[in-house]
């Protein structure tokens, strides 16, 4: 691929306000719901339950300038919007699926690891010494 290089671990680089709106919460969610088909917006947001409709409508437009999503408003009475992966947004959403099924699948373990660390905190709430930052405190 010709062009400049990306380093999401720069903070300069463009890439990281991509990886930010593909992987946030309603980021990540919305891309999922829309990977086997497109849908309307209310679809979508019965579909990410939790989602409020301004974030909803915010995630959805940067997923969109981001070239993720592909908005179609079609001039019919009432009006239609329909919203659907672009192959870029696809791919993408791919990943982020099979992350999420892994999570999915994992999460036994997961709240086995909560409950452990959570418990000792519940006897005692002095902070493990482990999370002191180097200036000495929390």
């Amino acid at each position: 691929m010709d062009g400049p290089a990306f380093d999401a671990f720069s903070r300069q680089c463009p890439s990281r306000s991509t990886l930010e709106h593909a992987t946030g919460r309603w980021g990540a969610l919305t891309l999922g719901a829309l990977y086997e088909s497109g849908c309307r917006f209310n679809e979508l947001r019965r579909r990410v339950d939790g989602v409020s409709e301004k974030m909803l409508s915010q995630t959805l437009h940067a997923l969109e300038r981001d070239g993720l999503v592909r908005r179609d408003a079609r001039p019919v009475n009432p009006p239609r919007v329909d919203y659907e992966l672009t192959p870029l947004g696809r791919e993408i959403a791919g990943r982020l699926l099979g992350l999420i099924r892994l999570v999915e699948e994992r999460m036994p373990e997961v709240l086995a690891a909560r409950e452990r660390y959570d418990t000792p905190r519940e006897r005692d709430e002095t902070p493990p010494e482990r999370y002191e930052t180097a200036r000495g405190g929390l």
